[in-house]
């Protein structure tokens, strides 16, 4: 099979692609930087430039789904230009692939997209499936409502549309993770808050596993891209420090220095979301890491 990889370069993207290529599969990919064009047998380079509008068609050629990636980090401060930037990167990206598909010859079956659990409303105690109807109303659930719109108009080609919700992504090669070990590292970790948030996390290789699995099996519809057993904040932490084998001395860190530190970007650390994974677990998907416990001790003790 070959596929169409946007975000090939980022930290899941990365993943993806070194799984398809070990599974035998053909790559393309996009990328803006001309300089990271490779020709090979199965792995392609094409340069696209979403913000003028330019696409490398080639890129379509035996191309049987796509996989959408592409977009901008929320991980940076979000500044008033910076949150323009983090929508556009978005519908930007996926406005430029429709435009193409429209207007070229292809034989496209499937688009499967990264969203975000961040559509769903910060709560405690709610558990959020595919079909909960509680949308959050802040930044990031507007900037994931838009996303999905821009995703979901492909059924139009008469593109199967699969939409995965992805929640916290652990890994050892950067993200979130990365940031939360540095102060534990040191002995200065500690929850954020009250620590009861949940976070719904998921390993990166089952991640990259799911986005294969969607491609396998030509899913269509939305699911959420988190593990099955979520875990609030403190937990999250203590796990880490036990994992790394250090201790928990400092007391929680006070939403206001977070916010004062972060500014807006500060929802990130103390948004609460259980989401459920049921829906794709129904579809036979298996989860290699179910528990954080084990995740956290497969990417840390090396």
């Amino acid at each position: 099979m070959t596929l169409l990889v946007t975000g090939a370069t980022g930290l899941i993207g990365n993943e993806i692609v070194s799984l398809l290529l070990q599974n035998g599969e053909t790559v393309h990919y996009l990328t803006t930087s001309k300089s990271k064009i490779v020709d090979q047998p199965n792995y392609k380079g094409f340069y696209w430039d979403p913000k003028q509008g330019i696409l490398d068609e080639k890129c379509l050629f035996g191309v049987e789904s796509i996989i959408h990636l592409a977009g901008a980090t929320v991980s940076k401060r979000w500044t008033n230009a910076y949150k323009q930037e983090i929508i556009e990167s978005r519908i930007d990206t996926s406005n430029l692939l429709f435009k193409a598909l429209k207007q070229h010859p292809n034989q496209v079956k499937q688009i499967v997209s990264a969203s975000a659990i961040g559509i769903y409303q910060n709560s405690l105690t709610t558990l959020y499936t595919e079909d909960s109807k509680q949308l959050g109303d802040d930044f990031l659930a507007n900037v994931v409502l838009k996303w999905e719109e821009s995703v979901d108009k492909f059924s139009l080609l008469h593109l199967k549309v699969c939409k995965l919700r992805i929640g916290l992504v652990l890994s050892d090669k950067g993200g979130a993770l990365s940031e939360m070990i540095k102060p534990i590292k040191l002995g200065l970790g500690s929850h954020f808050g009250s620590g009861m948030q949940m976070q719904s996390w998921i390993h990166i290789k089952d991640l990259a596993n799911l986005f294969y699995f969607a491609t396998q099996n030509q899913l269509d519809e939305v699911y959420n891209a988190v593990a099955p057993n979520p875990v609030s904040n403190k937990v999250l932490v203590k796990t880490i420090a036990t994992v790394l084998q250090k201790p928990l001395f400092f007391p929680p860190v006070p939403k206001l220095v977070m916010k004062l530190i972060l500014g807006e970007m500060h929802e990130l650390l103390f948004s609460s979301q259980l989401v459920s994974s049921q829906k794709i677990v129904d579809k036979n998907f298996q989860f290699q890491f179910q528990e954080v416990a084990p995740a956290l001790s497969n990417l840390l003790r090396k």
